[in-house]
């Protein structure tokens, strides 16, 4: 069984940031930059099925400029095989990373599609859901449990009711959830022997796909400053300032 992975390049997690000059983007000079978290949980879940004999061959791929290479890198020494950079410089809304990765699908035909449930850059959630149906398959989002065995996968999913059960057949589109797994370091045996592991790397027209962006980023701003907190004497002015200032209840 072979299993596709999406990998994307985002601001580490524990980096502060800000808006550049223009309040176009955020300030990227010296920011450090990561695996999306969400996608690291799901490409950890799909080592571990090649570790028990569920899988033969994870194939990590990630979609933007050269430098997600390092990302990618990063992939194949957690004890991915081999990777693939669809390399590009242009602007990429949620369609357009969905049609990239499709081609990709059909180019691999891997056996299951593992993908963080969102990215932490945009807080979209929409990529999965939308690769599964340009593909016309199953799917299973939010996954915290995944069973693969004799061609289905049993994904237990978090919802806001509770954990829901669902069974796919594979081939099949799944998102991972914060609880699925937690990663592993990565060990510098991982980090030589991904040296020699093959990163290939393509262009949106090496699949035969144009993709164009309809949403586009036009402005960042900092949130506003919070306010100092005050105390209160009772509750009963908790409760009133809550009601007048507030507006909460």
């Amino acid at each position: 069984m072979k299993i596709l992975v999406s990998v994307k390049r985002v601001p580490d997690p524990y980096a502060k940031i800000s808006p550049n000059a223009s309040g176009t983007d955020i300030n990227r000079d010296g920011l450090q930059m990561a695996v999306n978290p969400f996608d690291e949980i799901a490409l950890e879940e799909a080592i571990r099925l090649k570790e028990a004999g569920k899988a033969t061959e994870v194939v990590a791929v990630s979609i933007g400029s050269a430098e997600a290479q390092e990302q990618l890198r990063t992939a194949l020494a957690m004890g991915a095989d081999r990777a693939i950079l669809v390399q590009t410089n242009d602007p990429l809304d949620a369609p357009s990373v969905a049609k990239i990765l499709a081609a990709v699908y059909q180019r691999e035909q891997p056996n299951l599609m593992l993908m963080g449930k969102q990215a932490i850059d945009m807080d979209e959630n929409q990529v999965g859901q939308m690769l599964a149906a340009m593909l016309d398959l199953p799917q299973a989002t939010f996954a915290s449990k995944i069973t693969v065995e004799n061609g289905t996968a049993t994904v237990e999913r978090e919802t806001d009711n509770g954990i829901e059960t669902v069974r796919v057949p594979l081939p099949a589109i799944i998102t991972a959830d914060l609880r699925l797994n937690e990663p592993r370091y990565v060990a510098l045996t991982g980090i030589v022997r991904a040296r020699s592991k093959p990163l290939e790397t393509l262009t949106p027209a090496d699949l035969g796909v144009q993709p164009r962006a309809r949403v586009r980023l036009t402005q960042v701003e900092a949130p506003p400053a919070r306010k100092a907190g005050k105390r209160v004497s009772d509750v009963h002015e908790l409760v009133r300032l809550l009601r007048e200032e507030a507006r909460v209840i």
